[in-house]
């Protein structure tokens, strides 16, 4: 593995091959990475991230019937030319800045056998440096960008970082579960991990779609048998990491929404909007009188 001190992160690995059946019908011919957070598809947020991190190459894995994903980050010459002659300039400007955000290589997982198996397709493309990894719903808005505070940490430590966030106890099954000791006020090491328990987890600390991992990850991968699901499981890899390289947890700063649930859709379109000054006064407005006919309905 080459040294990465200093360094920035280049490497980005998304994995987008989901058939998304949480959000069917919608999904059925549009990818549940292209539903909108306001008028943004969702995984533009999750490259806007890793570029703000310095981010030069992301890898999207990608599945059939995906096209719209790699279309949407390349050059629309038809829809330019119209906006431009329509002189609609800062439309088109928009329309530009989209396709030079990054370097997008696309690879087709053509089996679903999970989120191990998804990482390991971009084996070839990522090489012998460390790498991150971001999935596609897991949307992390922070002053520093999440991906990078996992970074910074990665530096610091030379052990792969995996994002931490306390969840309530009764929903320690829905999410990977990572225990151990604290070594500062946001690091942990861990020393036991666990995909989705159904009983008794080691520990409220659930892994959020954010992970920098050192390319050693790749050959655990190859070795890992099917788990939870019937797929290969990048949980049961990170396991292996642990008790062989080591492996850290980190609790981010910031507010993570998932986009991959339905009100956590919801929700992130509201906080998003928030954010928007054109929306935010008639959104209050709404959500007022939405409150007072519920107050009053009580």
């Amino acid at each position: 593995m080459s040294d990465s001190t200093d360094q920035p992160l280049t490497k980005v690995v998304v994995p987008a091959a989901g058939l998304g059946t949480r959000f069917l019908p919608a999904t059925k011919t549009i990818p549940k990475e292209m539903l909108p957070i306001v008028d943004k598809p969702t995984l533009q947020y999750i490259v806007e991230e890793a570029v703000a991190a310095g981010v030069k190459d992301l890898i999207l894995i990608n599945g059939r019937g995906k096209g719209a994903i790699d279309d949407h980050f390349d050059v629309a010459y038809e829809l330019e030319t119209t906006l431009a002659e329509r002189k609609k300039t800062s439309d088109v400007e928009m329309l530009q800045k989209i396709s030079k955000l990054v370097n997008l290589c696309s690879v087709r997982q053509k089996h679903p056998l999970g989120l191990g198996h998804a990482v390991l397709c971009a084996k070839s493309l990522v090489g012998d440096v460390p790498f991150g990894v971001m999935l596609g719903d897991d949307m992390i808005d922070s002053e520093v960008p999440g991906i990078l505070q996992l970074w910074r940490s990665f530096q610091k430590h030379r052990k792969g970082v995996i994002a931490l966030m306390e969840v309530p106890a009764s929903q320690t099954h829905l999410y990977g579960i990572a225990a151990g000791e604290m070594i500062d006020e946001r690091t942990m090491k861990i020393t036991k991990i666990v995909e989705k328990p159904k009983s008794n987890p080691p520990s409220n600390m659930a892994v959020i779609g954010r992970y920098v991992l050192p390319p050693s990850i790749f050959g655990m991968l190859e070795k890992t048998e099917r788990g939870v699901g019937g797929e290969i499981q990048l949980t049961d890899a990170l396991a292996t990491l642990q008790s062989t390289e080591g492996l850290l947890g980190y609790r981010f700063e910031g507010i993570r929404h998932d986009a991959g649930d339905k009100v956590g859709y919801l929700v992130a379109n509201i906080a998003f909007a928030m954010k928007r000054p054109e929306l935010r006064a008639g959104l209050l407005a709404y959500m007022k009188t939405v409150v007072a006919a519920e107050g009053g309905a009580k």
